[in-house]
């Protein structure tokens, strides 16, 4: 083994300081200031170390833009502050066992505090500390605990409101979800942080007073050891042992008051970003009427016979100086506001400017436009439950279909009715309706016992007929058998009616490679096997779509990919794969069209029906000729309404091979039918024949 493997160097020393070994040596260091002596050299270097630390953390204080950026310093506060203590410890017990050698037995910091600047004289000294002391104590320390302990309260019964915003953002499609998430956890690093900050502070609380006790215990114990161990005068000792204590509390002091300061100033910060030299100088200096007033008053003190003269109009001299250049900044300001330059484009010139890709504005997925009398009904400041609403909405048709559906863009539109909205799906309108915001839709589900007063209307989402009844009328309604729902009830059903229906629209590849990557998540290795090894995503998406097209969720996308990777091999078809993927989910399909029922009620295709459809399909013979087309819709939406008549589900079972032929054919001609293949339907599943379609 070489010698520079033997010997790291200092790159690899500081990389395992990084790596995990810096925390425990502070810590063991910590503990060796305490337990074991250290001589005086090695206490000058951590005083003076103690003192940088302390000016590099206010000046960090200073130049931080908010203080969440500075997250850690409740951390480091601790951490000087130990520091701080342990230094106290060391340097007492020097003090105590070498006093009797003189000012400089603890060392030269303390001896040039000592000496230089309390000028050698403990009485200045007593007086330096104590008023060092009450600043730190009673001053900073006390005034940012307060704003530490009310700003941390504040913040925490801010927090449900801040979330709920954040949410209303998100629902109104202003935030995405990454922007949402980021917003909460900054919400909660915020409460974290303030509420952090208000323990700290009783750590420079109880520092301060630490102080106090430490210099009178080192006091009355140096005088007793020199009196009585080392045979020195009393007047000797009390001046040897007080300099000495005086000269460490000074050099633990003007640290402690470094960071307190750096404590109060952080606190008492704004949250948002912002320069501090430059909001100083732009609010408190900023204003030149009150630099005016301030100037004046100088120069009338200035004039005042018996007063510093010179000093004061010099100041007068500079303040009214800087009044009237930032007077004519504000001139110049206001007038190049007045009259802008000429250079920049008007705004005829601007509407004839060339074109750029960033005039390009993305179309939402999914966009809602109100009239301006349903505004209340999306503005959460007037009561309106509409955003609410449809937060749920979203929430609920995610978990039914299987991926997540897009924010809502809710927008204003002056073009509209005032009481009418308008459902958009990639910027194309799909529906249209009109409601009463100031009043209740009221429901007649069959068997109400009377007829009540109201506007006819219809349900948006259904169709419907209603009445809109005064909110006094709810009582009367119900009571008379009427389902009673308010506008915004009314406008987030039909939302969920649209999303559902326009579900294939709404999942694009984005949409498909987010499931995908959930996927791969919980099963890394079907998913790379799924794509693009097995299928491109796009022959993917099809599928989906081809499943959303006929109202299957895509919830079990785990077993549709495993559907998908085993007959990728022998077809790429899309129409294909959608026939395996029906197959391979047709308990789950059977479950959604019958529910719990042990029997599944199914119509079947006459053997000669069934014949004509499969040539068809297979282009054997010639097309379905169109009057077989409408006898054969009408059929099976008498039969599906006898179905719906029985309260059962309305089933037609065919061959694999007409299924999809069939399935286009009565999609939007009787949408409550479910066409069946025959290898859907589990084995368990026990049939009952309901009828033969001829």
């Amino acid at each position: 083994m070489s010698a520079a493997l033997m010997q790291p160097g200092p790159k690899r020393f500081f990389d395992m300081l990084r790596n995990g070994l810096g925390a425990p040596l502070v810590v063991l260091a910590l503990l060796a200031m305490v337990v074991v002596p250290l001589p005086p050299t090695i206490l000058d270097i951590l005083f003076s170390f103690n003192i940088a630390i302390s000016l590099v953390v206010l000046l960090a204080v200073i130049y931080v833009q908010r203080p969440l950026d500075f997250s850690i310093f409740p951390i480091v506060l601790l951490i000087t502050t130990m520091l701080r203590l342990a230094l106290n410890v060391a340097s007492t017990r020097v003090i105590l066992l070498h006093g009797q050698n003189g000012p400089g037995a603890a060392g030269k910091v303390i001896e040039s505090f000592g000496e230089f600047v309390i000028g050698g004289n403990f009485a200045v000294g007593i007086v330096a500390f104590a008023i060092l002391t009450i600043i730190n104590f009673v001053v900073v320390t006390k005034g940012a605990g307060r704003v530490s302990e009310v700003t941390a309260r504040f913040i925490l019964d801010a927090m449900p409101g801040k979330q709920m915003a954040i949410d209303a953002d998100l629902n109104a499609g202003l935030l995405t979800r990454e922007e949402a998430k980021a917003r909460r956890e900054e919400v909660r690093q915020e409460a974290d942080f303030y509420g952090a900050m208000d323990g700290a502070s009783k750590f420079i609380r109880g520092d301060a007073i630490a102080g106090l006790l430490i210099l009178f215990v080192t006091v009355i114990g140096g005088l007793a050891i020199g009196v009585l161990q080392h045979g020195m005068g009393a007047g000797d000792a009390a001046a040897t042992y007080t300099l000495l204590s005086i000269g460490d509390g000074l050099v633990s002091q003007i640290p402690a008051l470094l960071v307190s300061s750096a404590v109060a100033l952080l606190v008492t910060r704004a949250s948002r970003s912002q320069d501090m030299g430059g909001a100083v100088t732009g609010q408190v200096f900023g204003q030149y009427k009150a630099l005016t007033i301030a100037a004046s008053i100088l120069l009338v003190v200035g004039l005042v016979p018996g007063m510093p003269n010179l000093a004061f109009l010099s100041l007068a001299a500079v303040v009214g100086y800087a009044a009237w250049h930032m007077r004519k900044r504000s001139i110049e300001a206001e007038q190049a506001a007045a009259n802008p330059d000429p250079a920049l484009p008007s705004p005829e010139q601007a509407a004839t400017a060339e074109l750029g890709w960033d005039d390009l504005r993305p179309v939402d997925p999914l966009g809602l436009e109100v009239g301006y009398r349903l505004i209340p009904l999306v503005d959460k400041a007037q009561g309106g439950e509409l955003m609410a609403r449809i937060k749920a909405v979203r929430r609920k048709l995610t978990q039914d279909i299987g991926f997540l559906i897009p924010p809502v863009h809710i927008r204003d539109n002056l073009e509209l009715a005032p009481t009418a909205y308008r459902l958009l799906v990639h910027g194309v309108p799909v529906a249209t309706a009109d409601i009463h915001p100031d009043r209740l839709l009221a429901l007649d589900p069959g068997g109400t016992l009377h007829p009540i007063e109201g506007i006819p209307g219809k349900d948006p989402a259904f169709g419907l007929d209603a009445l809109w009844i005064l909110p006094l009328q709810r009582a009367q309604a119900e009571a008379a058998g009427y389902t009673v729902v308010d506008p915004a009830t009314v406008v987030a059903t039909h939302l969920s009616h649209l999303v559902r229906e326009q579900a294939p629209e709404l999942l694009g590849h984005e949409e498909v490679q987010q499931l995908l990557a959930t996927l791969a998540r919980s099963t890394p290795k079907l998913a790379e096997d799924l794509t693009p090894k097995s299928l491109p995503l796009s022959v993917v998406v099809r599928v989906l779509q081809n499943l959303l097209i006929e109202r299957i969720p895509v919830r079990q996308l785990r077993r549709i990919a495993e559907s998908l990777v085993e007959h990728a091999a022998h077809t790429q078809d899309p129409t294909q794969l959608t026939a395996a993927v029906r197959t391979a989910l047709g308990r789950f399909i059977v479950q959604e069209i019958a529910g719990p029922a042990i029997e599944l009620p199914v119509y079947t295709l006459a053997p000669t029906l069934e014949r004509v459809l499969q040539d068809s399909a297979q282009g054997a013979g010639a097309a379905l000729e169109p009057g077989l087309a409408e006898r054969l819709q009408q059929s099976l939406a008498d039969c599906a309404g006898q179905q719906e008549a029985r309260n059962e589900p309305a089933v037609v079972l065919v061959p694999s091979q007409v299924r999809a032929a069939l399935a286009r054919l009565v999609r939007h001609s009787v949408p409550g039918l479910s066409v069946l293949a025959y290898t859907e339907v589990p084995e368990d599943r026990r049939l009952k024949l309901v009828g033969t379609i001829n």
